[in-house]
């Protein structure tokens, strides 16, 4: 990653109160679902 761009996510994790790791995390989930890429969740027969 682009110094710059690792500058700006770790600024804006600090500012949401999350760690860089975290922030990469969510940014990532929200991408995935705009996506439509996010895996359907396992179903449990219990």
């Amino acid at each position: 990653m682009d110094e710059k761009m690792l500058a700006a996510v770790e600024k804006w994790a600090a500012d949401e109160f999350r760690s860089t790791n975290g922030q990469i995390e969510f940014l990532l989930s929200e991408a995935l679902k705009k996506a439509g890429r996010l895996p359907k969740p396992d179903k449990k027969t219990e």
